[in-house]
């Protein structure tokens, strides 16, 4: 992984360099925090009951926060200066409290045009992919 205070240089990367995986426990708090901090007060995101009513185990993480984490994932290694410019996800298995999510990636196009990459991604947990998708960032 590139500190903090470091950025991966495009001409330091190569097609198929793999990020580090990345695990993140998955915990009501995530997912209500996720849900509150991006405004999402659907009722399945913090409600226990009300989640359990819409037929669902326990409350579920919102695209929202996923979209966050899977910045989160590629910005760890791409560093500072790193630009992500385009992130397309689609989610597959719901993220539930008490399992933790894997996501793992790899470097899959390179533009010398513009010095961007393309990092596909996937994130699975207990239940399979619960994301997928790919994020394109120009580096220095």
């Amino acid at each position: 992984m590139t500190s903090p205070k470091t950025t991966r240089r495009f001409d330091d990367t190569r097609l198929g360099d793999e990020l580090p995986e990345l695990s993140i426990p998955i915990t009501v708090a995530l997912i209500a925090g996720g849900a509150i901090a991006t405004r999402d007060y659907f009722p399945g995101h913090h409600d226990l009951e009300a989640a359990r009513a819409l037929g669902s185990p326990h409350i579920f993480m919102n695209i929202l926060t996923t979209n966050g984490l899977v910045q989160r994932f590629v910005e760890d290694w791409c560093g500072p200066e790193g630009l992500l410019h385009d992130l397309k996800i689609r989610l597959g298995a719901p993220n539930y409290p008490g399992d933790t999510m894997r996501l793992a990636g790899s470097v899959t196009d390179r533009r010398e045009e513009d010095r961007s990459v393309e990092v596909t991604l996937k994130g699975r947990n207990s239940m399979g992919h619960h994301v997928s998708g790919t994020v394109r960032v120009r580096l220095p």
